[in-house]
């Protein structure tokens, strides 16, 4: 079994990021930069928004972070989207979700300029994914891809298993994989919530995504020898340690990892790899940024 270390690939891809981020200022260009919106105090929302700032400063990005009242309307947050838009010294910018439940957030999100867009949620984007034209891609996908890749994992022609068919996860993985691409190549099938055999199908997976959103959904009698286990799921459940919790995937590790030829760990494995994604969409803007 080899642990996929997605903190050290992540470690990698920054310096690599932060030597481009140097070859650019030294060619007379601006630093590329990253803002993010943060409406209300959601705990989780204000430490994502922390680290993806540090992110920003260890690649040498300028960042910034926009804060509003929860009480903010929606025309008045689309109002203050504009403002980026329109802002030439702006290369990309976030909206982090959740929003308070008064705010519409597909009409928020709809209301970013897609070539801003370094989410990749805007329509136009997950639009050109689907076809395979250039775009940003939506972050954890890209993260699990660059993942794949640099293990060098097998794609082409296998039978790849995505448990959760999010908008933000589970769709656009089962997009990319099934693209003629590498990685790609794959045969997708998607199970969520109300698919009634996902044990059959998962022991059918060469590769298995899991992304549904339940702490130790994936059991050993749910995977076969030899597969490889990509986990997206990240939770909190109570502990008897000193914090009161530990932290868990979508898999049940300790009992899946010995049947895997490839496995992430939780922590440690797809999150920073989320955050590089967001810094490569960056840079890119900020290089599309160049040719207007």
């Amino acid at each position: 079994m080899i642990l996929i270390n997605g903190k050290e690939t992540a470690t990698q891809l920054k310096k690599e990021i932060a030597k481009q981020v140097e070859d650019r200022i030294a060619a007379g260009k601006r630093q590329p930069h990253l803002v993010a919106i943060l409406v209300g105090n959601n705990g989780a929302s204000m430490t994502y928004v922390a680290n993806k700032e540090k992110a920003c400063a260890q690649v040498g990005f300028k960042s910034s972070v926009l804060t509003y009242e929860a009480t903010i309307s929606e025309d008045e947050l689309i109002q203050e989207i504009q403002k980026l838009n329109q802002d030439p010294t702006v290369d990309g910018f976030i909206v982090q979700l959740p929003l308070p439940k008064h705010i519409n957030e597909q009409r928020v999100i709809e209301s970013i300029d897609p070539r801003k867009d370094v989410d990749g949620f805007h329509s136009v984007n997950v639009g050109n994914m689907t076809l395979g034209l250039p775009c940003f891609v939506s972050a954890t996908p890209h993260g699990i891809m660059e993942l794949l890749e640099a293990y060098q994992i097998d794609t082409k022609g296998k039978h790849c298993v995505i448990l959760g068919r999010s908008n933000i996860v589970g769709r656009p993985m089962a997009n990319l994989l099934s693209q003629k691409t590498y990685p790609g190549n794959c045969t997708v099938t998607v199970c969520h919530s109300l698919t009634p055999n996902i044990k059959e199908i998962t022991l059918m997976a060469d590769i298995i995504i899991a992304a549904i959103g339940v702490p130790e959904f994936l059991k050993a009698d749910m995977v076969r020898e030899g597969a490889v286990v990509i986990d997206v799921g990240i939770t909190r459940i109570p502990a008897d340690n000193e914090k009161g919790y530990r932290i868990v995937g979508d898999v049940a590790f300790d009992e899946v990892a010995p049947k895997c030829s490839y496995i992430t760990p939780v922590p440690g494995g797809v999150g920073p790899m989320t955050i590089i994604s967001l810094m490569k969409n960056t840079l890119r803007a900020a290089e599309l940024n160049d040719t207007k």
